[in-house]
């Protein structure tokens, strides 16, 4: 360890914020909150923690009752936003929203993503399947949506970095999957998801480049929470082994504590739950 190193970096930090606007606690914002993971990510943000303010977006909030009855009980800590991931101008509004009540962002969390929907997609178990239809949508709400979260929300990440929280840095954390993995596909099938989660890793390593090639004090990683018992999983757990069909509760208390140790130097990396490394 260099010694010397701490104390400098301990200056660099407290003269960065010194600039930025900071929060006690930090800023963090759930994209994908109506539910299942990305519900939990804000429960636990809020719950686990005394101090920190959490922004949660969906694409109806007056009929996202998890989050409506978790603002009644952190009012002050909750803001709850429209926000729909195939839209790009209430993205673009969400940000502004940030921008005008808090100026900084301290973590990203896109949660949303579809893996299918009764009698409009399913996982295609063979190539004969496969239809455009199904390719473009899961491409645009996997993959498209949440990268353009991320660029409305960069420069809020940037000038928030770590100011408020225990990190060094700002965190996006994207939720993938291991099957969008292509070193780690054995089996095949699921073309549509599969093809949608490997695009978005793409893209966020691709970011994760960009942003280190500017020193931003950002680290955007990658997350795979495993198979979780929610909506999107339900209809597939059956042949889920045993031990390996997880709670949210479980899941997500895993992923936030990998997300709580990112540092630089895991920019552009991609994690599965249990903190391991998972291949491209």
């Amino acid at each position: 360890m260099n010694i010397m190193a701490s104390p400098l970096r301990f200056i660099q930090r407290a003269s960065f914020c010194q600039s930025a606007l900071s929060w006690e606690g930090g800023v963090s914002m759930v994209q994908g909150a109506s539910r299942g993971i990305g519900l939990e990510f804000v429960r636990q943000l809020l719950e686990k923690k005394e101090k920190g303010h959490v922004i949660a977006t969906c694409r109806n909030p007056s009929v996202a009752t998890g989050l409506l009855d978790l603002k009644k009980k952190f009012e002050e800590r909750l803001n709850i936003l429209p926000l729909d991931v195939t839209v790009e101008r209430t993205i673009e509004e969400a940000g502004d929203s940030v921008r005008s009540i808090y100026g900084s962002l301290n973590l990203l969390i896109n949660a949303s993503g579809i893996l299918s929907i009764p009698n409009v997609l399913q996982p295609e178990t063979a190539l004969a399947k496969v239809q455009k239809s199904s390719l473009m949508l899961e491409y645009e709400v996997n993959a498209v949506g949440p990268i353009l979260v991320l660029k409305h929300l960069w420069p809020l990440l940037k000038a928030g970095g770590g100011c408020g929280t225990e990190r060094d840095v700002a965190v996006v954390a994207n939720l993938s999957a291991r099957v969008g993995s292509i070193g780690d596909n054995h089996l095949g099938g699921w073309h549509s998801y599969r093809a949608s989660k490997a695009a978005l890793n793409q893209l966020t390593k691709t970011i994760s480049v960009e942003l280190a090639r500017k020193k931003d004090p950002v680290s955007c990683i990658l997350l795979h929470p495993g198979t979780v018992d929610t909506d999107l999983s339900r209809p597939f757990q059956r042949n889920v082994p045993e031990g390996k069909l997880f709670t949210k509760e479980f899941s997500v208390e895993r992923l936030l504590s990998i997300i709580n140790n990112t540092k630089l130097s895991d920019n552009g990396k991609f994690f599965a739950w249990d903190g391991q490394e998972i291949p491209w």
